[in-house]
Parts: C-alpha cells; structure tokens; sequence
C-alpha cells in the first residue's frame, strides 16, 4: 500500500503551501516508506508515499503519459496490468509498474476506463493541459480514500483522514466503486454489478464454478516483487486463502524469486483458538509458520496507537485491529512487505453467526449486499490501516471483482443456514473446497465453526478491554454521554473509551461523521437487529451474541476460577499518549 496526498486548485502556489503539502504527505510516510515524491504544476499538487511491490526500481510516483501532461498518483495494484498494455501498443511506458497504465488509459479512453481496472486502487489523475482532474476508488473500498474541500475553492484528497483533517472546511469518506470528475463537479458511480440492486438472485450453485473463481482471485494476487506470505487464523477463510495458495505457488514468478515454500502468520493470546488452529493448518500445508504472542496488557497499550492509524472509534474494529496492528509489526521486521488475506467471506456469504436468524433467503441476501457495501468502513479499512501502519500491504482475493459476481449470483437459498441438513455458516464454500481425491484442508478445518478475529486470538482479549475501559469511564461520564457526543452516541464504557482517545486525535465534526453508527449484534447491520426481539437487550458487536456459541468457553474460565487460577492483572495506569505533530507522532510513556 502507498500513501497519496492531493491538492487541487488552492489559489496558492507559493513555497510556502508546497512545504505545508509536504508536511502534510509525510503523516501519510508509514503507508510508504520506501519513497516520496510531490508533482507541482501551479496551485495543483500530487503527492505520493511509496510502498514499493512491484517494480522497485524505477516504479517510483507520481507517473506520467509519454509528454508529461498527464500525472498519476496511485494507491493500489492493478492485477491485470499486462493485459491492458497489450491494449495500448501505441503507447510507451516509462516504468514497470502496474499502475503505469492508468495515465495512458485516460489517453486513449477518456473518463470511462476504470471499469477496465482489476485491483484494488485509489488514484488522482492532473489533466494538465486543461488543469482538469479524476479521482476513482476501487469498487469495494479495500484502499481508503477521504475526500475535503477548503475555503479557497480546493478539492483535497488523501488516503488517510490525518493528511487533510486539519487543513480542510470539510471532509467526508470518498465513495467506493465512485469516480470523482472537476468537469461535471460531482460524483457518480463507475461500478454497477448486477447485485447492487440487491434484486434476489437465480443461479443455480455450482461448487466447481465458485471453487475456480476463487483459485483464479487468489492466483491473480501472487503478482509480486517482494517476499510475501499469508495471514493465517485457522478459520476457513484465512485456510482456504493459505491452501490455494500453497496450492498454485510453485511455477510462479514469486516462487522463483523467493522460494516455493510459502510463509504464514498467526497472532493471538496463548492458549487462544487461533494460535492452535492455525498451526494445525500450517503443519498440514507445510507452511514456514510464524506465530506472534500478544498479552493484553500489550494490546492495550497500544490502543491509542491503533485508534490513530486506524482512525475510527467503531468498538468492534478496534478490538479486531489490534492484535493485526501488534502482528503487522512482526511481519514486517521479518523483511515481508505483502500478505494475502481472507476478508469478505462473511459478509458474501452470510458467515456472522446472527444470520442463523435469517428468516428467509430474500432477507439473507439483501444483509450480504448491505454487508459487502459497509465493508470499506469496517473490515477494509482494519484490513488496510493495521497493516498499513508498519509498511506491509493486505490483498484480499475474497474482494476480487469477478469472485464476488459468481458468489453473489447464487440462489441465496444455497447460502441458508440449515442445521438439520448439515449446512452451517458458509457451506456453499465449505461444500466447493470439499475435494475428497485431492482435499485442500482437513475436513474438521473445513467445518470450523465461525471465530470473530477479536474472539479468536484469545476470549480473554475483549474481556480485557471491558474492564481497562471501565477503570477509566465512570457511571457519571455515561449518564452525560449523550451531551458530550451526541453523535453516534457510545453506549458502553468501551466505546466511551474509545470516543475520547480518537476526539483527541480528530476533533473536528467532519471526523466524528466519517464513522458508522447504530445497532448491531454479532456485527449486524441495524436492519438485521430486527430478526431477533431479544437481540435488542444484547447489542454485543462480538460473536458470542448470537446462540451463546462461546458459553462453554466461559464455563472453561468460572471452573479455572473456582480452582484458583487467577487470571493476568491489567495495569490500571493510563496507555501511552500520541503526540501529533506535523512530522509525525512522539510517544510518551
């Protein structure tokens, strides 16, 4: 992942406002520390922080067409890179890189040719012989974008909120699958796939279809110059991305380069459900597997860390994101700059374990497109900003554009979870991987039941942080909640907690609108809430709301506390405080 930083017509092109620009692009350094780069043309400035994956020699940004009145700053990769050059033989490229071909797309095809894209992506494009500009975001928001204005008239846009919160009137999360155009002023949407409309679909299910859409997602995403490896919890979603990796490795580029043993990684508590699965896995794969502990005194003193790289306050994307965050670090210091990873799954295929409580297969289907439009302010954006934070890129094959037409053209009847016919949480993909001659994972990963990643690295993390919170909110700072935040108002002392450390940081109005609210349980939009009468009592974002499918787990802990065993203290003494400066961030103990 990279970092970009856009300026466009400030009425300043002063040395003054190009050294605010700079100032401003390196908050943005950790996504790419491999280089920077800062295009002037008058009050218009491209900025550019390099995460180098493919081509790093020469691949360094701002790109340009052949005479140089095109400029590209560019936050992705575009997987199918070779196959539009092909399309372009008039042309003449100036690096390898795979977003080199967006600058001479808008030659030859004008505005329209996002749609010709196949990656993940955010990008800016100078039209400098008329000073007109573009602005596009990848179909389902795995690269963040943020988009503000000034008074001076300016259009601003940057990865991150922390490169324009402070210089901006206004400032507002850019639409996923929309393209921003200065010729006609506004936005409008460059992705419409059939399912959008959320119209009931059809298509009979075919594991073998769906089975090779995902092989062929997955193998899109070895596209690497770097070494690389994959995340690894022991769930289905993370083992079948780990299994068809492993599985389509050898003969690649990357495995020439760096090997044919493919690397994986696990984070979690000792002792924690996914440490153990995921070594099961590793072991049947033959994976190098790394694993990384965390305490969670660990995880929380780097809370205020996670709020400010991941710039929400969302309670169920914080408790998820820091032990990503904590691992992120590790795979970096192991000299990894890319890991494939398996978000999405849940959300296309109904995996939650609330849509137990789907009543019928037209509500299933409609929550699983509400899902996978949420998804860039949950599950992306954690995806993205945990791992961006320490330099390492995330590529999330379950997102892949064609992959999510086949999953999302079955007959959500398929999808249903059905107990008494053995269909449980995703089976439709448990069923297309279920390959008795040739088996891609034991058959009892393969039935894994549904593991939160917050739940799965250790049960005792969220109940950590339930009680760090509450040393630190009082019942008097939540009887005055709803007047200290009357937006999206925190109703536990977590969230309180959480409220307060990201006010700090962002404090501005336009920041506290850019995150989602309302109810949810088990990580359901609010609509779904409506399946169940007594999930309006328990509105626990965790997995353990929905059939008490983790009780036994917390037998396991009263029959540990009766024998004595005492669990780990929490130091109850404030985290570490950021501070935020305009170079960067300081931490003080």
């Amino acid at each position: 992942m990279c970092g970009i930083l856009a300026v466009l017509g400030c009425s300043d092109d002063s040395q003054a406002k190009r050294v605010r620009v700079l100032e401003l692009s390196r908050r943005l350094k950790h996504r790419g520390p491999d280089w920077s780069g800062l295009y002037q043309c008058g009050d218009f400035y491209l900025a550019h922080q390099r995460l180098a994956i493919i081509d790093p020699a020469s691949g360094d940004q701002p790109l340009f067409n052949e005479d140089q009145a095109i400029v590209v700053t560019v936050n992705g990769e575009i997987y199918n890179h070779e196959e539009l050059r092909k399309r372009l033989p008039n042309h003449k490229f100036r690096t390898g890189s795979d977003c080199d071909v967006i600058a001479h797309l808008y030659e030859e095809y004008g505005e329209n040719f996002v749609d010709m894209l196949d990656g993940m992506f955010s990008f800016v494009l100078l039209d400098t012989r008329d000073n007109s500009f573009i602005v596009a975001r990848d179909a389902i928001g795995i690269t963040p974008l943020y988009i503000g204005w000034g008074l001076d008239g300016s259009v601003w846009i940057s990865s991150e909120l922390k490169g324009l919160n402070d210089d901006c009137e206004h400032f507002e999360c850019f639409p996923p699958g929309h393209l921003y155009s200065s010729k006609s002023g506004g936005l409008r949407r460059w992705y419409n796939p059939p399912w959008f409309c959320e119209a009931i679909p059809s298509t009979p299910y075919d594991p073998l279809v769906l089975r090779r859409a995902f092989e062929k997602a997955v193998i899109k995403r070895l596209m690497t110059d770097v070494p690389f490896g994959v995340l690894l919890s022991g769930g289905l979603d993370s083992s079948l991305v780990a299994a068809v990796t492993a599985r389509h490795l050898a003969g690649t580029k990357a495995a020439r380069q760096w090997g044919a043993q493919l690397h994986s990684f696990c984070v979690g508590l000792e002792n924690s459900p996914d440490l153990k699965a995921a070594r099961e896995v590793a072991d049947y794969l033959g994976t190098v597997h790394h694993e990384f502990y965390f305490t969670v005194q660990d995880g929380i003193d780097a809370i205020e860390d996670v709020i400010y790289h991941i710039e929400t306050y969302d309670v169920t994307t914080i408790r998820a994101s820091t032990p990503m965050f904590l691992m992120a670090r590790k795979i970096k210091a192991l000299g990894v700059k890319m890991v494939i990873s398996g978000e999405g799954s849940d959300e296309i295929f109904g995996g939650y374990l609330y849509f137990h409580k789907a009543p019928n297969k037209e509500e299933l289907h409609r929550e699983t497109c509400r899902k996978i439009k949420a998804l860039h302010q949950y599950d992306c954006l954690r995806a993205n900003k945990a791992t961006s934070a320490w330099g390492l890129e995330a590529r999330v094959p379950f997102l892949d554009k064609d992959f999510i037409n086949v999953a999302m053209a079955i007959d959500p009847e398929w999808k249903m979870i059905k107990p008494g016919q053995g269909h449980i949480e995703k089976w439709v993909l448990r069923k297309a991987f279920d390959d008795e001659e040739h088996p891609y994972l034991p058959k009892h990963i393969l039935y894994r039941q549904k593991e939160q990643f917050s739940d799965g690295v250790g049960y005792s993390w969220i109940d950590g942080l339930k009680a760090h919170a509450a040393q630190h909110v009082t019942d008097k700072m939540m009887q005055n909640a709803e007047h200290i935040f009357p937006h999206n108002t925190p109703t536990t002392k977590e969230a309180y907690y959480y409220r307060m450390i990201f006010e700090r940081f962002f404090p501005q109005n336009s920041a506290r609108l850019s995150v989602p609210g309302g109810a949810s349980v088990a990580c359901s939009t609010a609509k779904a809430v409506e399946w169940d009468a007594a999930w309006s009592n328990n509105l626990d974002p965790s997995g353990r709301a929905a059939l008490g499918v983790h009780l036994s787990d917390y037998d396991q802990q009263a029959a540990l506390a009766n024998a004595g065993v005492v669990p780990p203290k929490i130091i109850d003494t404030l985290p570490r405080m950021l501070e935020v400066s305009a170079s960067g961030v300081a931490i003080h103990s």
